[in-house]
């Protein structure tokens, strides 16, 4: 009786994800990972201690990973998930944007400016997750673990006179701007610019020599990367946040123990919470620290701050639907792709794609 009782109350805790890590069958593993950039707080702050702390330590160690950013691996977001399809790592910190030549209905979810704030993101997130799920299997044969965003990608512009406050989105007309998705590409023809590919490591530079006059990145990675120093105005359009998954090789997922799959199905929802309160957090801290603060993370950027007028936003859409949205469609290719589109992120942001 005594042994029926103890293998039932074991059996119960496995299902309630509290077995202990010493009772619990996670075999020995060492994940190798992909995570972002090494040099921004997502990654220093979350994602290698999610890889090289959290899961080491709820396992007793039975399961480590030897997890690296894509800046000290020397590797671009472009090749990260083809690598993950390969075998070459286990899982991978991926952004949808970087996947737009494989597969356009993952892009879908980040399009440019769709979203005004990082709460309507949220939204769409939600309703458009299981087709970024669909399209990491079949695409890439990989198992989506967590989903989460980025602070607001935003304009930072070298605009000469810090004096000069009224600036639009025609002064954007002729400008070379640093991109790395293909929809915000779509979205600088529209306003009249020329979008250069720049790796983010790169992008100071760049912007110090001229090769590109404005460059589009997130608040708080901006200021992480001092493009304060370079540029003199941030531009508040909020032209996407940026959507990363966790994704998981299906070889790997399927090798693991019943316990280790548990496991990473009760703590990357926990994992993901975390990253959108940072997110939302960071967004409004970033763009303190880049203009005149406060900042508690140093001395503020100095930059100066735009935010657009009803011109302006009435301007975006009409960039938006003219470009962004026609564009996009074209590459999904198919009334089916589109019409989930609308379906989902469609009618949360209230917008309508057509081929």
């Amino acid at each position: 009786m005594k042994k029926t009782v103890m293998a039932l109350a074991a059996a119960a805790a496995v299902s309630l994800g509290t077995l202990p890590a010493s009772a619990a069958d996670y075999g020995k593993r060492d994940f190798k990972v992909v995570g972002t950039w090494g040099n921004l707080d997502h990654w220093k702050e979350r994602e290698s201690k999610f890889w090289n702390e959290t899961l080491p330590d709820l396992t007793e160690d039975a399961l480590t990973a030897n997890a690296k950013p894509y800046t000290e691996l020397g590797l671009s977001g472009f090749e990260v998930v083809r690598l993950l399809k390969l075998g070459v790592y286990d899982a991978v910190h991926g952004l949808s944007g970087y996947t737009s030549q494989d597969s356009p209905a993952m892009e879908g979810m980040d399009l440019a400016a769709i979203a005004p704030d990082i709460e309507t993101f949220r939204k769409v997130a939600d309703v458009y997750r299981d087709v970024l799920a669909r399209e990491l299997d079949d695409k890439y044969d990989a198992k989506m673990l967590a989903l989460y965003a980025w602070p607001s990608q935003q304009l930072w512009c070298n605009l000469g006179d810090k004096s000069k406050t009224n600036v639009t989105l025609e002064d954007l007309s002729g400008k070379k701007i640093r991109t790395y998705a293909t929809t915000l590409g779509d979205f600088i023809e529209g306003v009249g610019g020329s979008a250069v590919t720049i790796a983010f490591a790169e992008v100071v530079p760049a912007l110090q020599k001229g090769v590109a006059d404005c460059g589009i990145t997130g608040t708080l990675p901006a200021y992480n990367a001092k493009w304060y120093q370079v540029v003199t105005h941030n531009i508040r359009i909020r032209l996407g946040f940026t959507s990363t998954y966790v994704a998981m090789n299906n070889k790997t997922w399927e090798s693991l123990t019943p316990d280790t799959q548990a496991l990473f199905n009760e703590q990357m929802p926990i994992f993901e919470e975390e990253m959108w309160t940072a997110t939302a957090a960071n967004n409004q801290r970033g763009m303190d620290c880049n203009a005149s603060g406060p900042c508690d993370l140093g001395e503020p950027g100095g930059m100066v701050p735009v935010e657009p007028s009803e011109a302006d936003m009435a301007k975006l859409r009409e960039i938006v639907e003219e470009y962004v949205l026609k564009r996009w469609a074209q590459r999904c290719g198919t009334e089916a792709c589109v019409d989930e589109w609308n379906n989902t992120v469609g009618k949360v942001v209230g917008l309508e794609a057509s081929l």
